[in-house]
């Protein structure tokens, strides 16, 4: 029987501490990597350009450290449960290994594979890999998933983390052992390719620089960058955008660039290194935030009725006002809010945005514009490079307060929030250049005269926030009630 065993990549675009290339290794020398490029996914309407284009960026490296270990990354264009089937019996594969995902097309895509492999003799093997915690480990003292952070926080946090794995021997002789050139071309009759379509040849155009370098080399420089100083000073600097004060990890632990015990256990290290009360504070929250993570992956798994509405039944039938002018002069960045605007022109213009933007934006759509809060995970899903459907739609029902939340009736006051977190007005002013030299206390509260306006130009608040407050909550009241 062949010893060649195919991994399929997903979301673990990397060689290193990668469970499921870990573990098809000590196996076997022979192990070659497959993509599938999914139009069951790329055929969304909520696909980003820019996430496209880094994940082919991943793949690029990907395919380079395969190079030098001596095998290859293969590429196919396919539904993976007709592709993957098809290739591991014509280059007769003995076993397919990957590592498990949370999304729900992701399960029942996996199903499908394993079906068709078992059937066709070939072993499957998985493994959980993104997680630090499947979500089977992580259960209340009566056995059902957790709905509330705190308390999962203190569970998940009292377990002990696994350490990174070795995917490859220490010595560089003979790490792994591909194709041969007959079984290559077998490979290539079955419908794989080596070489990889661009972003653009698959339908995705980003013509914008990436604002992350995509690869695995590339994250863990992230990483080291980010654990020499900002993490020191993480708990006061996350919530300032116009400082760089994140970690910027957020697209690589997307597609897993890096993987999470290689990030878990540099929290570790600076922490046993961290020399006064408040850095170490500051390392704890950035821990807690890997949790938060965590928390929504978990919810997406054990509810993936969330993928689809609001957890908490009140909002099932909200009366969203969905006024699509709104809508549109949110997407655009023409609210007439300086630090809305910023915040929506940056996620355009880069296909990011910071965190505390991120809030700030979805309370508005949410409490002031009194928009569903599913149009603007869609249209982030659409923009951002780290779109994750578990933390976008975690995140977005946080915000709308249609989530697992202790405290969920939660609105944001646009100024106040600019005021506190923008207070010199860099941000804004980085992004709405118009308004680059207003004074700065008419900048951070937008209390510009209508002449004013008219001469930068730059638009009048489509609402006004006192009184959408005051609306959306007596609606929620009303639902409530």
């Amino acid at each position: 029987m062949s010893d060649l065993i195919l991994f399929w990549h997903r979301r673990d675009l990397r060689i290193s501490d990668n469970i499921g290339l870990a573990a098809a290794r000590q196996q076997s020398p022979k192990v070659v990597g497959i993509f599938c490029l999914d139009r069951n996914i790329l055929n969304r309407d909520d696909v980003a350009p820019a996430r496209v284009t880094y994940m082919i960026g991943c793949l690029q490296k990907l395919q380079q450290r395969y190079s030098e270990a001596g095998s290859q990354l293969l590429i196919i264009q396919d539904d993976p449960s007709l592709g993957i089937p098809k290739l591991a019996t014509a280059i007769n594969a003995k076993a397919v290994f990957w590592n498990w995902d949370v999304e729900p097309y992701a399960k029942q895509r996996d199903r499908s594979v394993s079906s068709a492999l078992e059937q066709a003799g070939i072993q499957v093997q998985n493994f959980w890999d993104q997680v630090l915690h499947a979500p089977d480990e992580i259960r209340s003292g009566t056995g059902t998933p957790y709905t509330v952070y705190t308390p999962f926080w203190k569970k998940w946090n009292s377990k002990p983390k696994a350490q990174p794995v070795e995917t490859l021997p220490i010595t560089y002789l003979e790490l792994m052992t591909g194709l041969t050139a007959e079984e290559q071309e077998i490979a290539h009759q079955a419908g794989a390719i080596e070489t990889l379509p661009t972003a653009s040849s698959l339908g995705f155009i980003w013509e914008n620089p990436l604002v992350i370098e995509p690869g695995e080399d590339a994250a863990k420089k992230k990483l080291e960058e980010f654990c020499e100083i900002a993490i020191y000073e993480y708990q006061e600097q996350r919530n300032f955008p116009a400082t760089n004060g994140t970690s910027q990890l957020s697209a690589a632990l997307k597609f897993g660039a890096i993987g999470i015990r290689t990030v878990w256990q540099a929290t570790q290290i600076v922490m046993e290194t961290c020399r006064n009360e408040e850095a170490c504070t500051s390392i704890g929250t950035w821990q807690q935030e890997i949790a938060w993570r965590e928390f929504y992956q978990h919810a997406m798994y054990n509810f993936p009725e969330l993928a689809d509405g609001p957890y908490r039944p009140a909002f099932k039938d909200f009366p969203w006002e969905n006024d699509e002018k709104l809508f549109q002069a949110w997407c655009r960045g023409k609210t007439g809010y300086p630090i809305i605007d910023a915040a929506m022109r940056q996620l355009n213009q880069t296909g990011w945005m910071h965190n505390r933007c991120r809030m700030i934006v979805a309370s508005f759509l949410t409490k002031d514009l009194i928009i569903n809060w599913q149009w603007g995970e869609k249209y982030f899903m659409q923009k951002l490079i780290d779109g994750d459907l578990s933390a976008n739609n975690g995140g977005w029902q946080w915000s709308a307060s249609s989530g697992m939340d202790s405290k969920p009736l939660r609105i944001f006051n646009p100024a106040s929030q600019a005021q506190k977190f923008d207070p010199e007005g860099e941000y804004i002013r980085h992004w709405v250049p118009e308004l680059r030299r207003v004074d700065t206390k008419l900048l951070l509260t937008g209390n510009l005269s209508s002449l004013e306006r008219r001469l930068l130009p730059y638009p009048s608040p489509i609402v006004d926030h006192n009184e959408q407050q005051r609306k959306f909550k007596e609606l929620y009241k009303q639902q409530k009630i």
